[in-house]
């Protein structure tokens, strides 16, 4: 197993947001955690990360314990984090925008292996690389946004609402590249509240409400399933 969270429990403001869910996450698998917003899919992401301290409960990644881990150690083990709402330093250009997500890596040419790879599979990128980031469009700061996260070259990348705001053409395009990411060697844990984006293009689904997970499985049985389809593909 390449990760997993036991029993995560997550408070904020004195209220319980993550009840004590478990999930994991194999090697070369895309999972997805969907749930109506405030179901608690950000806070349990973020506590991944090492941004948010876990009330108790644990993290495992690669058979190491991360849930008292710095965010900059848990970067250095392969895991990066695309967070909600497109966070892109608008006054950096893009080739600034992209160094940031190769800090961890000391290599000069690994780093320049990354960067054509992610010029590769962002062409757009490549013409706008001088660019102040905050004259991109939706779109194109999304795929900045993952493209910096990719710099790093996790072995699992944690998504957050990849296609919150963007347009129908943009966000089946955004399935494709997570999908593309995946087949490229890296596992993907996908949160999303566009349920039939999230479980078209994953392998498995739980999905959340009010910090608990309710439903678990492949998702072609959570496709299928009466109360999923009432809840968020009606």
């Amino acid at each position: 197993m390449l990760f997993s969270v036991k029993e995560l429990k997550v408070n904020y403001k004195g209220a319980q947001i993550v009840k004590g869910i478990s999930l994991e996450v194999d090697k070369g698998e895309i999972v997805t955690l969907i749930g109506s917003n405030g179901a608690g899919k950000t806070t349990t992401l973020i506590t991944i990360s090492g941004l948010k301290a876990p009330e108790s409960g644990e993290i495992w990644f690669k058979g190491q314990r991360m849930e008292h881990a710095s965010t900059e150690a848990i970067v250095k083990t392969g895991i990066s984090h695309i967070p909600q709402g497109r966070w892109v330093f608008p006054y950096m250009t893009v080739m600034e925008n992209l160094m940031i997500g190769a800090y961890v890596q000391k290599d000069k040419q690994q780093i320049n292996e990354e960067l054509e790879k992610i010029f590769m599979r962002f062409p757009v990128l490549k013409g706008r690389k001088k660019q102040l980031a905050r004259t991109l469009s939706g779109g194109e700061q999304q795929m900045l946004v993952i493209g910096r996260s990719l710099m790093s070259n996790p072995e699992l990348l944690l998504m957050d609402e990849p296609s919150l705001g963007l347009s129908p053409m943009m966000v089946r395009e955004i399935g494709r590249i997570t999908i593309d990411i995946n087949q490229r060697g890296t596992s993907v844990l996908l949160v999303e509240q566009n349920a039939q984006l999230a479980l078209t293009v994953a392998n498995k689904g739980y999905v959340m409400e009010m910090g608990n997970i309710i439903l678990q499985g492949q998702c072609e049985e959570l496709l299928n399933s009466e109360q999923v389809k009432r809840a968020y593909l009606s």
